[in-house]
């Protein structure tokens, strides 16, 4: 067992949230580097071999960039927050096609008091969004099996945006309609601080990739996508 992020992590980011400047950020690289960023990369090493296990077509590369590490600089040219910085560590374990297709993916988030882990696909642009749709109304059955089991519902919690009322096309009485409202189709799961800070992090990341793989297979399907 291994530890990776440790209590000089949160107290970067949470000096980060207070002091979202580049000055300061210069001045503290090294504390990202060496408390975030490289125990980050050496974390999505080493779950190289549980990702695999759940899919061989799906990735975690520690690359600092291009890989699965998000870059800890927002962009700021759409947003009104315009904060230089995100105060958290984010990665995606992304699908081996994933450059040439939209492709849903899995999710860590590393904040202090905000941390989990997740899998679906995030804002997914209208073509995407019309696929999963259709494909809910073709496959329900699977659906269910999938996300409504007791097992995926003790542990998960379905999130994102949904819109108002059901998309045009598409009937207001279909038994998944909420789903079908789903404008993001993603699961999350809370991890405590502790498990983030702690020596079993690793072990509870690859059971949570087994956990949401079921969501992923589908949507996988959805989009002709091997899984």
């Amino acid at each position: 067992m291994s530890q990776y992020f440790t209590d000089k992590t949160f107290k970067f980011l949470r000096s980060l949230a207070r002091n979202n400047e580049r000055e300061w950020f210069q001045a503290h690289k090294d504390d990202y580097e060496q408390h975030l960023k490289l125990p980050f990369q050496r974390l999505i090493a080493d779950l190289q071999p549980d990702l695999l296990a759940v899919s061989e077509h799906y990735r975690a590369d520690p690359k600092g960039v291009g890989g699965s590490l998000f870059r800890i600089h927002r962009d700021t040219r759409f947003s009104n927050d315009k904060t230089p910085y995100k105060p958290w560590g984010g990665a995606r374990f992304f699908h081996a096609r994933s450059k040439q297709v939209e492709a849903p993916s899995f999710y860590l988030h590393v904040q202090p008091g905000n941390c989990f882990v997740g899998a679906g696909v995030w804002h997914p642009e209208p073509d995407t969004q019309r696929k999963i749709r259709q494909f809910l109304i073709d496959n329900p059955g699977s659906w269910k099996a999938a996300v409504r089991s007791p097992a995926f519902k003790r542990r998960y919690e379905m999130d994102g945006d949904s819109l108002s009322r059901p998309p045009r096309g598409f009937p207001a009485d279909h038994e998944l309609i909420d789903d079908i409202k789903r404008k993001d189709f993603v699961a999350t799961a809370a991890l405590e601080d502790a498990v983030v800070l702690g020596p079993r992090l690793r072990q509870a990341l690859a059971g949570h990739f087994q956990g949401l793989a079921p969501l992923v297979d589908y949507l996988c399907a959805a989009l002709d996508l091997e899984f």
